[in-house]
Formats: structure tokens, C-alpha cells, sequence
């Protein structure tokens, strides 16, 4: 009998499914098409879980902004990780590290939602020290610098007391600054 890390969730052993049972996309590739729970953990097929993103997902900057804060708002940085990816690989080049970013700092708040403590504080600091550096174009009006200051904020906060007390739910915009909202046209707020 293979060793219990050797089951899937279902019981069956890794080793006993052919080729065949892996899921797999048109072109081959393996591809996890279980359910997955809030924090983004597959859970047993047939179970219920979140809406996944797809894995072809192509968004303007703007849309990728607007829905990764839907999910993040939401309490799901696992698959507003998973948006801000997609941004990332559909990004021009001058972008790709800014985005590259944005998703690290989703990810590191799915460690800290999972209670991964130190995956959170490490891939926090890394988003952190890569916004405060970031010096290129920045699309869809995000907030950078106040996202390098809420990356390292809650990567001490985390490191020093757990995940348990942080805002795991940054503000990806900055707010438009008093001179911007005269000259905007008049919208509903």
C-alpha cells in the first residue's frame, strides 16, 4: 500500500490512475480542473467550491484592476491572484514586473489567509520591495506606492503577530486626488 501522501483526497492512489485520469487541457498540458475552496485548496471532485478564473482569461489593464479588486473585496486573494497573473503574462514587457508583483502580493495574502505565516511574510516582502522600486508605466491608476506600504505593512504585521490580525484586502487604486475629481466629469459615485 503506497504511503498516505501517495492518495488523493478521494483515497485513490496517485500511482494506481493511469495517464489518462490527469486532467489535461486541448494542447495536452496537465491541468487541476478540481473545485477549490476560498483559499484556493483543491478540494474533492464533485465537491462544490469557487468560481475558478480561466485559464485563458485576457483582460484590458483596467478590467484586470477592477476584478482582482472584486475578489480581493470579496476575501478571495487566491484567485484575484490568479487575475493579476493573467495581466502579467498579457502585459506589454514594460509592464510584466509591476504585475509580476501585483500578483505576489495576491498570493502572499493567500499564504497569510491559509495560515502560512512565513510564505505570507516572504512573498509579502518581496512584493513590497519590488513596487517601491517599481519606476515604470503604472496602468489603471493602481496605487503603488501605497501597495509597496500595505505589502510591508502587513508582512511585519504578520511576521510579528499572525495572520489572524491583518487587512488582508488592499486597495489597488489610488484615489483620485482633490484637482482630479473637479475636472472628471460628473459620474455616479
Amino acid at each position: 500500500m503506497p504511503p498516505p501522501s501517495d492518495r488523493d483526497p478521494s483515497g485513490t492512489s496517485r500511482s494506481d490512475r493511469g495517464p489518462s485520469d490527469r486532467d489535461r487541457d486541448a494542447g495536452g498540458r496537465p491541468r487541476n480542473a478540481r473545485p477549490r475552496d476560498a483559499a484556493g485548496r483543491p478540494l474533492p471532485r464533485g465537491a462544490t467550491g469557487v468560481e475558478r478564473v480561466p485559464d485563458d482569461l485576457v483582460l484590458t489593464a483596467d478590467e484586470a484592476v477592477t476584478e482582482a479588486q472584486r475578489l480581493l473585496d470579496a476575501g478571495l486573494p487566491f484567485p484575484a491572484h490568479d487575475v493579476l497573473e493573467a495581466a502579467w503574462k498579457a502585459s506589454p514587457a514594460a509592464e510584466r514586473e509591476l504585475w509580476r508583483s501585483l500578483a505576489q502580493l495576491a498570493v502572499g495574502l493567500t499564504h497569510a489567509q491559509r495560515g502560512n505565516t512565513r510564505g505570507a511574510v516572504s512573498l509579502l516582502e518581496r512584493a513590497a520591495e519590488r513596487l517601491a522600486g517599481w519606476g515604470g508605466p503604472v496602468p489603471a491608476q493602481l496605487d503603488v506606492t501605497g501597495l509597496a506600504a500595505f505589502a510591508g505593512h502587513t508582512a511585519r504585521l504578520i511576521d510579528g503577530t499572525g495572520p489572524a490580525g491583518a487587512d488582508l484586502r488592499p486597495r489597488l487604486r489610488r484615489a483620485p486626488s482633490a484637482m482630479e475629481q473637479k475636472s472628471a466629469p460628473d459620474q455616479p459615485r
